[in-house]
């Protein structure tokens, strides 16, 4: 997991919070934005998401180093679950990796296409594109397959006049161990058929934005607009979980106004008792 808050990051830098606060005066951890990275065999890697913190999540990660010729790289390419520029600024900062594979719905690559652009000053990509619910063999043999899970758009994009799929969550599978892993960051709500996706992996790492439906507000003492933002609160996330006892689950993309952030709170209290965690950067998790 190379980063597991929400967009800016914790501390953000423009915010004086109490949590960010804690974390500026080393109360609490920092957090990068949330990333993930995946191989079957621990050699050909793939990036799910490219932050603009990509560039300091590969450096903090030894097995993502260079090498071992001099612009060698693990690195084979990168999925992208939506269009968000939380999510896909970190392309510009992988701009010198020549070949490397992108993966999206169709209507991200289409949002994508002026950065596609600039990159192709850079070096020759490979584009492709995702089709809901088909498996693909990356590079090194996981098994990925899209399931779409909401048709929010970032805000850039309001005009796009593409339809579809805007928001998809990842399953991986490895062949060799037949260990399975759900990625689904954004969620704006719990769709039909996803309690089969949760009870058929080992582990899911769901989005775990916000706490509450009411929580930026309360945070900034504006209205927030909050729901606008496509993500499901872990209020009401936290009971669908609660059926699941024998996946191992994990909440990630951690906002900086997130109560669970905090160990010593009760809403951090209330998930652990249910067997949910809150992991920090860097974690490795095996299936």
């Amino acid at each position: 997991m190379l980063g597991t808050a929400a967009g800016g990051g914790v501390p953000q830098w423009n915010c004086a919070c109490g949590l960010c606060v804690a974390v500026r005066q080393g109360r609490l951890p920092a957090r990068t934005q949330d990333a993930l990275a995946v191989s079957a065999d621990g050699a050909q890697w793939w990036l799910v998401n490219a932050s603009p913190d990509i560039g300091v999540q590969l450096a903090a990660t030894p097995g993502l180093a260079p090498g071992p010729g001099p612009r060698d790289t693990p690195v084979r390419g990168v999925l992208f679950t939506d269009a968000e520029l939380d999510h896909t600024l970190g392309l510009a900062v992988l701009r010198g990796a020549a070949g490397l594979q992108v993966h999206a719905p169709a209507a991200v690559l289409h949002a994508l296409a002026p950065t596609r652009a600039v990159l192709a000053t850079y070096g020759e990509w490979s584009w492709r594109r995702v089709e809901p619910e088909q498996p693909v063999v990356l590079a090194g043999g996981l098994e990925v397959t899209a399931f779409p899970v909401s048709g929010k758009r970032p805000r850039y994009a309001a005009d796009c006049p593409v339809a579809g799929h805007w928001v998809v969550a990842y399953r991986f599978r490895d062949p060799a161990t037949g260990g399975v892993l759900l990625y689904a960051p954004c969620l704006a709500s719990w769709p039909a058929g996803f309690d089969v996706l949760v009870a058929e992996a080992d582990v899911v790492l769901l989005d775990g934005t916000f706490h509450a439906p009411t929580e930026m507000g309360t945070a900034t003492g504006r209205p927030s607009g909050q729901a606008a933002m496509g993500h499901l609160p872990i209020a009401h996330s936290l009971p669908e979980l609660r059926r699941h006892p024998s996946t191992r689950r994990i909440y990630t993309h951690l906002n900086n106004t997130n109560p669970v952030l905090d160990p010593a709170s009760p809403e951090h209290a209330e998930i652990t008792g249910a067997g949910v965690e809150v992991v920090a950067d860097g974690t490795v998790i095996e299936v």
